[in-house]
Formats: C-alpha cells, sequence, structure tokens
C-alpha cells in the first residue's frame, strides 16, 4: 500500500503474534538478518520478494524496521526482533487463567477464556475422531475445569480474533445457551439460512462478559452478537471490525479459457450475515454494551473504511427467547465503571497512551526541518519517559533512569481485561447481591 509493505493480519498462534511487537496496519519498511545484519531498505519492493527476506530457517532471528500504525503520521520508525518459528495449531487453542479481583470489598474469581481464532481440525472431523480439535471442544474442557476451580464468573476475550470457522461460532455459542437460533445467513437469491445450536445443553449458565476489540471480526461478530441479542452476558470493548459478507472463489478456467492460457480466480460475495435480531453485522460489527476507549478511529480501519464495503441493514428477526434482562443494568454497570477508571493508575496510562496516538495520527504536516523534527522527538520521549515514571511510582515500581527500559515482565498490565473483570463483578453483585 502506497509503496509499503503493511501488515494486514498477525496470525494467532505464530511468532509475531506471541511477541506482542507487531500489529495490523504497522507498515514494514526495513529488514535484517540475526542480530546484527544490515537493516534493508525494501520500501517500494515487491511483496513477494519482501516475504523471501522476512521468511528464514527455525529458531533464527530477523529483525524488522517498522512504523507503528498506533502512532500515527509523525511516528518514528523502531526496529523489532521476532525469532522465526512455525505456526502450530494448539499455539493458536483457547487458553485460560483467573483474574483475583477485590471489587467494592469483596473477592471475586474472574475465568477467563482467550479466543485467538475460531479453528476446527477438518482432517480429525473426516476421520470420524470424537475428540476432534476444535475451538468449541477446548472451551468446553475449559469451562468445565473452571468450574471445578469454583469461579464466580467468565470473560470469553475474542481481542483482535479475526473469525474462522462459521460452524464453530455456532457451537461455541451453544455452550452459553440452552438452545435456539445463533444466525442468519441471507444468499445472493434472498433465501435466508438460520443456523441454529444443535445441542439442547448449556455447559455454562453463570456470569458472562465478552471482550472484543476492533480487529474482532466474522466468526467473533457471530457470536458475540448472539450472546449480545440473548442478554446472555456483557459485552465490553470497541465496535468490532464490521466483516459480515461471505465470499467464494470461482475458478475462472472451468467456464472461459484463451488459448489455453490460465484465466485464474475471482472471488465474490455470495452471503451475508445477520443476527437473530435482523441486523447485519457488515459494516456496523458489534457494538459493546459498554464502551472503551480506543486508539483507533473505525473511519480509518475495520469493514467501514473500505469505500466499496456492503453497507448495513436489516431484515426480519427471527424467533428468539431472550436468556436475561442485562440491558436494565447497563447505566449502572456503565456508572460504576467510569467512577472507578477516574482513580485507576494503570487505566489512566492507557487514556494518555491513546491520546498520544490520536494526536499523532491526526496531525497532517511534518516539519522539514531537521532540527525542528530531531527537537520534536526528543519530547516525545521525554514525555514517555516521564509519564512510565509518574505510573511506576503510582504503583510502588522501581523508577527508571533516563535511557532505561522496563523489563520484559514489568510492561503496563492488561488494563482492559482488569476493568472488564471489575465490571463483571459488579453484574454479580447487582443481580446476585
Amino acid at each position: 500500500e502506497d509503496e509499503y509493505t503493511k501488515v494486514v493480519e498477525v496470525i494467532p498462534g505464530g511468532p509475531a503474534f506471541k511477541s506482542g511487537l507487531l500489529k495490523a496496519e504497522d507498515k514494514i519498511i526495513g529488514v535484517g538478518q540475526g542480530e546484527d545484519g544490515e537493516i534493508v531498505d525494501v520500501v517500494g519492493w515487491r511483496i513477494n520478494d519482501v516475504v523471501q527476506l522476512i521468511r528464514g530457517p527455525k529458531s533464527t532471528k530477523v529483525r524488522l524496521q517498522i512504523i507503528s500504525a498506533a502512532d500515527g503520521f509523525n511516528a518514528v520508525a523502531k526496529i523489532i526482533t521476532i525469532v522465526r518459528e512455525k505456526v502450530k495449531l494448539e499455539e493458536q487453542s483457547a487458553k485460560k487463567q483467573i483474574l483475583e479481583i477485590e471489587n467494592e470489598g469483596t473477592a471475586y474469581r474472574i475465568g477467563v477464556v482467550s479466543i485467538p481464532s475460531f479453528y476446527i481440525d477438518f482432517e480429525e472431523q473426516r476421520k470420524g475422531i470424537a475428540d476432534y480439535k476444535s475451538t468449541t471442544g477446548d472451551v468446553k474442557k475449559i469451562l468445565d475445569t473452571l468450574k471445578r476451580e469454583q469461579v464466580d464468573g467468565v470473560i470469553v476475550d475474542l481481542r483482535n480474533n479475526g473469525g474462522g470457522s462459521l460452524e464453530e461460532a455456532i457451537k461455541l455459542t451453544g455452550l452459553f445457551i440452552k438452545d435456539g437460533p445463533v444466525v442468519q445467513v441471507r444468499n445472493s437469491d434472498g433465501a435466508v439460512d438460520v443456523g441454529k445450536d444443535p445441542d439442547p445443553g448449556i455447559v455454562y449458565d453463570g456470569p458472562l462478559a465478552i471482550l472484543v476489540s476492533r480487529f474482532s471480526a466474522s466468526a467473533s461478530e457471530i457470536f458475540s452478537g448472539a450472546i449480545q441479542d440473548y442478554e446472555r452476558g456483557i459485552v465490553l470493548g470497541e465496535q468490532t471490525f464490521g466483516k459480515g459478507t461471505v465470499q467464494n472463489l470461482i475458478d475462472l478456467n472451468r467456464i472461459m479459457s484463451i488459448s489455453g492460457k490460465k484465466m485464474g480466480q475471482v472471488k465474490l460475495t455470495i452471503a451475508k450475515y445477520y443476527r437473530i435480531n435482523g441486523g447485519s453485522t457488515q459494516n456496523l460489527g458489534v457494538v459493546p454494551d459498554i464502551l472503551f476507549p480506543s486508539p483507533i478511529d473505525p473511519n480509518e480501519f475495520g469493514e467501514s473504511a473500505y469505500l466499496s464495503a456492503l453497507p448495513w441493514d436489516q431484515i426480519p428477526p427471527t424467533e428468539y427467547e431472550q436468556f436475561g434482562s442485562i440491558k436494565n443494568l447497563i447505566p449502572k454497570l456503565t456508572n460504576r465503571h467510569e467512577n472507578r477508571i477516574q482513580s485507576d493508575p494503570e487505566f489512566d496510562y492507557l487514556l494518555e497512551l491513546i491520546e498520544e496516538q490520536k494526536a499523532a495520527r491526526s496531525k497532517n504536516t511534518v516539519s522539514l526541518n531537521e532540527g525542528v523534527r530531531k527537537k520534536e522527538k526528543e519530547e516525545l520521549e521525554e514525555k514517555r519517559f516521564q509519564r512510565e515514571n509518574e505510573r511506576r511510582k503510582k504503583l510502588g515500581l522501581k523508577l527508571l533512569d533516563k535511557g532505561e527500559t522496563p523489563a520484559a515482565n514489568d510492561h503496563t498490565q492488561d488494563a482492559l481485561l482488569n476493568e472488564s473483570g471489575h465490571i463483571l463483578a459488579d453484574y454479580i453483585a447487582l443481580t446476585f447481591g
């Protein structure tokens, strides 16, 4: 894009994903081999040539010079190091952790189920293996474990989950509802198919929250949209991506041929996803019950940023029975959330970072004077240094010296996940006393 190699998606479970250093929309401008290999400028290169530089033997290191999308127009290029590894299916699997939270003087144990993608091992399924690898199978085992560990509530973390198997999105929803429709699919001929929960049982019926981000898409939106429509759980985070269409590849060689030449393929949109309430997930995505602050402008990133994106629309809702009445509690939960984050140093730190990123992206001019640019860079680095030390002071951590980098295990906590735990604790207190 504009002569740059741009990251579209970071594959869950892969080395870039595990490093946490590379994000969607970042631009790669240079590639170096090993610890000290020369950084080769790749601006203007063909994408295949850039990929050849990045790829290499397992366990070796590659250095990428990147421009972070989060830092906006005036971003300073930085170099990151990633250890090359193969992407393994098990590393993309759902994982669990437990948050120990004290909320309003009461201790809560909140189970967290992180799902990086909606996966399924089609080969094992085809062979008839009963316990084939899948999102739903893995999450069911995790939920059974969390129930034995007596958690007070569960958060399903779908941040940056780009989707995957529609079948798994439907089955996963079924773990949290008794039965009923999950998604509607309208085909190009106008016919509507309803995807229903195939299992009348319910694995987990306790307090539930879903955490999403702008890069939660497709199957993630089907799942979180259904949970929201049933009022089965609270949806928290950012407005999702808005990927609500179904594409299929048409082989042109089957319908035309010129002098025996291969004609390639064309991708056609053949269907559109709709929530059970009738609204499409296309373009609009899923709007959380409680929105978290975000550095991402929906007009710049997401389906709505594409000029040719199909618009949001709606069809008649399908019949379904709501699980609860969560919407009545949203104003109270929102009020508690807003009051709490006023005195949360980690959330305050996050808000400052977001405002800095927004200001950087909104800037549409840069000086061509080297001295001015150098001064701006030094001022930005000093501001970030002072802000980091102010955060560390509030948390009782050792202050950094000039030029010192925080230890790998000493970065900011996951403020959004932590706050999600507090909101779920509020919900538990308001609902169950």
